[in-house]
């Protein structure tokens, strides 16, 4: 049995971490000691890694609960998982496409400031940050 100092450092995560996933039903710990202290089994470190690997595919907190019910659950197969992997993939190529054109807006309001002497008053990119168009991004 692990305690949570020694599943952390098994996980390379922080203790605090580790409370924060159980307080989000992610991680429960096997049993607890007659002083109160929180003991892990072996699967806890693979179910932390598996969080942090998910956490680095862009998956929520929130999807990754829903992941792991679906590991545990009779009636799921690949395809419930592959399902929202898609779906995890789709957004993340929304996300790119608008962080894309977020760079590309600030390229150009960057372009626009050539001169950096003149005062704040006179900065394009502030003029145009106070000017949004009618789609909600910022005016050319």
């Amino acid at each position: 049995m692990l305690t949570i100092g020694k599943l952390a450092k098994a996980g390379d995560i922080s203790p605090d971490a580790l409370r924060y996933y159980e307080r989000e039903g992610l991680l429960i710990p096997a049993s607890k000691t007659e002083s109160g202290y929180r003991l892990y089994g072996e699967e806890a470190v693979r179910r932390v890694r598996f969080i942090q690997h998910a956490q680095a595919c862009g998956f929520t907190l929130v999807e990754i609960r829903e992941l792991l019910h679906l590991r545990q659950s009779a009636d799921a197969c690949c395809d419930d998982v592959r399902s929202r992997a898609v779906e995890k993939k789709l957004q993340l190529t929304a996300k790119i496409r608008t962080m894309q054109a977020m760079s590309a807006a600030l390229d150009r309001l960057i372009a626009e400031c050539a001169d950096g002497t003149q005062p704040v008053d006179d900065c394009p990119i502030l003029a145009a940050l106070e000017q949004i168009d009618t789609d909600g991004g910022i005016a050319p």
